[in-house]
């Protein structure tokens, strides 16, 4: 009996330790999420549990719209429900950077980025979450479009949550020393009297400037032809974008170059149809099976955020000091009125940014409200 018992025990081992190997494999291939992992550590019948998922589904439906950069920073407040949604606007060939941070290392932040479908209410499955060891995010942005960030703490969670978000793009600039203010013409202008649009933009800068590589890549043509005469196009990978340098003076790269991004390809001039105005560089960019697309927001640096630029905290609960104020879905007057609160009334205040208060009313709405419409309770 008792050897029986022991090779039960055994038999039980194994298979455990087969389970787990076999789930390493299988999170291999399926490289499941942060969120995923750290579910793993709860039963599915907790009540915790059900309480947690039960908020991240709800903040799938959260309809506060901010405008990027933004930053917000958190109230600390164990007793508040932390899982937000906020949705913005991201453009093919930006860089989303998520940061999170909180009073302590040890409790992990999920943020998890969704797409929102054009019906404006579905969203995607889970396109990318923060690895379980940071609490960043990173994306680059292959479709415009609305999206939606969750960010949901562990279960637990104490302290407070100070988070940024902001844009960069994921090219370098293509004229050395030069930057935004030197574009003067854009996507979309008209060309020959509106008989058809510009299909890039165009940086001014004097003749000789050198015309760098924007990402690494390979030479896939240069020469001297049509309107962009003397030209460099360059392809990023395999299938990646290619990338186009128009109205050169002179042509400094092979044909069939690889190249780093950085290294000079040629420099500014106005050959082509541009011999009539200012040296200049034509930049263009081109996706597979889709033509040219809007080069701007690969190569625009966004405005930056700080969170030293919001004024001091303001507390947990609040009290409406106005006789009436209004709750807005965005941080700002512009934003669409989602109701209003009237003198007395209390409020929990999950954060602020810039003049305004990010509060979640009793009914678990949330909203902004101007900060010279509250006061401390």
């Amino acid at each position: 009996m008792r050897v029986q018992r022991i090779f039960y025990c055994c038999l039980i081992g194994i298979l455990l330790v087969a389970c787990k190997e076999v789930r390493k494999i299988t999170d291999v291939v399926t490289n499941p999420t942060a969120r995923e992992l750290y579910s793993r550590n709860f039963p599915r019948d907790s009540q915790d549990f059900k309480n947690w998922q039960g908020d991240f589904e709800r903040a799938l439906l959260d309809s506060l719209i901010i405008e990027l950069p933004y930053a917000e920073k958190g109230i600390s407040d164990s007793m508040q429900n932390r899982t937000v949604g906020y949705r913005f606007l991201l453009q093919e060939g930006s860089l989303l950077n998520v940061q999170a941070k909180t009073d302590s290392i040890s409790q992990p932040v999920f943020l998890d980025l969704l797409q929102i479908h054009s019906d404006s209410l579905s969203t995607s499955d889970i396109i990318k979450s923060n690895d379980p060891a940071t609490k960043n995010l990173e994306y680059q942005v292959e479709i415009t479009g609305r999206y939606l960030l969750v960010v949901q703490p562990a279960i637990g969670f104490t302290g407070k949550i100070d988070l940024i978000l902001y844009t960069t793009p994921s090219f370098g600039f293509p004229v050395a020393g030069k930057d935004y203010s030197a574009i003067h013409s854009f996507w979309g202008a008209e060309r020959d009297g509106g008989a058809r649009s510009h299909e890039g933009v165009d940086i001014f800068a004097a003749r000789g400037t050198p015309v760098v590589a924007v990402k690494d890549g390979r030479v896939t043509f240069t020469g001297n032809r049509g309107l962009g005469g003397k030209q460099v196009w360059l392809r990023e990978g395999l299938l990646g974008k290619s990338i186009y340098y128009a109205h050169l003076d002179s042509i400094l790269i092979r044909n069939g170059s690889r190249v780093k991004s950085g290294d000079t390809l040629g420099l500014v001039g106005n050959t082509g149809n541009a011999r009539t105005t200012a040296p200049h560089l034509h930049f263009g960019v081109y996706a597979n099976g889709r033509g040219a697309i809007d080069p701007l927001p690969f190569i625009q640096q966004a405005d930056s955020v700080y969170m030293g630029s919001i004024s001091e905290p303001i507390y947990p609960k609040v009290v409406v000091s106005g006789s009436v104020a209004n709750l807005r879905r965005s941080p700002t007057t512009k934003g669409t009125k989602v109701g209003t609160v009237q003198r007395n009334d209390t409020l929990t205040v999950l954060g602020h940014t810039q003049n305004w208060g990010h509060v979640r009313l009793q009914n678990g709405q949330r909203a902004y409200i101007h900060r010279s419409l509250i006061s401390p309770l």
